[in-house]
C-alpha cells in the first residue's frame, strides 16, 4: 500500500510514481502540480502530473481523510480504510467508475489517501447532489449497479477483496443514533421544514427501522455493494451513462441496499411513482442477462418498499451533524426518501 502524505507537500514525484506502479508501471513522474484544495468531508485535490519515462494519466485526482469527526464517524462504519483497501487490491470493478490507482492507511493516525483516474479526462460531469437524476439516468445506473452485483453475486469474494465486510449497526450504538435522530428532527423544525415527513416518522420508530435496514442489507444473497449511491456520488456520461464514484462505504451485502437507495434517492417523487416498478424489473431483467438467477419480482418489491427508512435515517443522521453535506443537500435528499417511506408503506413497519 502506499506511505500516506502528512501533508500536500508530500506528493512528491516519486510518491506519484508509486501511486501509479500498479495500473501503470514504467512511468517515471518528474513533475507534480497540486490544484486546489477542496475541504469537504474529505479533502481532495487534482493533481496534474508530468513524465520523464513511461506514460501515466496527465493528471489524478487525491483524497486523504478529512476532519476528525468525519473520520471518527468512518471508524464507528468499520470504514475508515476501505476505499483506501480497494484502491490497493487494484480489482477491476465491472461498474462504470472512475478506476482507482492507488490506497494507503495509516492506522495509527486514522489517515487514508486514494489516487483515482481524474473523472474530467473520462469525460464525466459530476451530477449535482441536490438535483434528482432523470428516469433515463436512474436506468443506466441500474444497469451498472446490476452488472456489479452480478460479478459477485451470492459466491466467495476474491482473496483481493477479503476486507470488505457487511453492515453492522448494533444495539450499542442504538442510543447515539437515537439522539442524532432526535437532533436532525429538530433541525428540520427550526428550518421549518418538519412537513416533508409523514406523522408516524418517529425517532424511536426511525432508529428501530435503521438497525433493521442494516440487518437486512447484511443479509443474502450476498453480493459487493456500492454503499452509498445517492446522485452526489454520480456522474453523467455522454450517451446518457451514469457512473458511480466515492467507494467510501464499500460492503458486502444484500442487493436491495444498493437498489433501494439509489432507485428512492435519486428519482423526484412524480418519477418515482411512475417509473418504480418498471426500473426495478429493468435492474432484474439487468441481473438475468448476466447470468445470474434474479430475486423472485415479488420478493424484490417487498424489499425495495423497505429501503426508504435507511435512506431517510441516513440523511437525517446527516443533516444532524452539521458537517458531512451541506443543508441543501440534506434537505432535498430526505424529502425524496420522505416521500417514498410515505408511499412505500414503509413508516407501518415497526422495524
Amino acid at each position: 500500500m502506499l506511505a500516506v502524505p502528512r501533508s500536500w507537500s508530500d506528493l512528491t514525484p516519486s510518491w506519484a510514481t508509486a501511486a501509479l506502479s500498479t495500473r501503470y508501471p514504467g512511468a517515471v513522474v518528474s513533475g507534480v502540480e497540486l490544484g486546489p484544495v477542496e475541504d469537504g468531508t474529505n479533502r481532495r485535490a487534482r493533481v496534474t502530473l508530468s513524465y520523464s519515462g513511461g506514460s501515466g494519466p496527465p493528471s489524478v485526482f487525491v483524497k486523504s481523510g478529512g476532519r476528525l469527526l468525519h473520520r471518527l464517524a468512518l471508524v464507528a462504519l468499520r470504514a475508515l480504510g476501505t476505499e483506501a483497501r480497494l484502491a490497493a487490491s487494484a480489482e477491476t470493478l465491472r461498474i462504470e467508475h472512475p478506476r482507482l490507482l492507488g490506497g494507503g492507511v495509516d492506522a495509527a493516525r486514522l489517515a487514508t489517501v486514494v489516487v483515482m483516474e481524474d473523472l474530467a479526462t473520462l469525460g464525466g460531469s459530476p451530477n449535482a447532489a441536490t438535483k434528482a437524476l432523470s428516469v433515463p439516468e436512474v436506468r443506466s445506473g441500474l444497469s451498472e449497479l446490476a452488472s456489479l452485483h452480478a460479478a459477485y453475486w451470492d459466491r466467495p469474494l476474491p482473496s483481493s477483496l477479503s476486507f470488505l465486510r457487511p453492515w453492522r449497526l448494533g444495539r450499542l450504538l442504538a442510543p447515539v443514533s437515537l439522539a442524532s435522530l432526535s437532533r436532525g428532527l429538530r433541525r428540520l423544525d427550526e428550518l421549518g421544514q418538519r412537513n416533508v415527513l409523514p406523522v408516524p416518522a418517529t425517532a424511536g420508530r426511525l432508529e428501530r427501522q435503521f438497525r433493521a435496514s442494516a440487518r437486512r442489507a447484511a443479509g443474502g444473497p450476498v453480493t459487493v455493494l456500492h454503499g452509498d449511491p445517492h446522485p452526489g456520488n454520480t456522474y453523467a456520461l455522454a450517451g446518457g451513462r451514469t457512473g458511480f464514484y466515492d467507494w467510501q462505504l464499500v460492503r458486502v451485502g444484500n442487493w436491495s441496499h444498493d437498489v433501494g437507495y439509489f432507485l428512492v434517492g435519486s428519482l423526484g417523487a412524480e418519477e418515482r411513482r411512475a417509473h418504480e416498478t418498471g426500473l426495478l424489473e429493468g435492474y432484474l431483467d439487468a441481473l438475468a442477462s448476466h447470468g445470474v438467477d434474479p430475486p423472485d419480482r415479488t420478493v424484490a418489491l417487498e424489499a425495495y418498499r423497505a429501503a426508504p427508512a435507511f435512506g431517510l435515517a441516513t440523511w437525517l443522521h446527516t443533516l444532524a451533524a452539521g458537517s458531512f453535506q451541506p443543508t441543501d443537500v440534506c434537505l432535498a435528499t430526505i424529502t425524496r426518501f420522505a416521500a417514498a417511506y410515505d408511499d412505500l408503506g414503509t413508516h407501518r413497519s415497526p422495524g
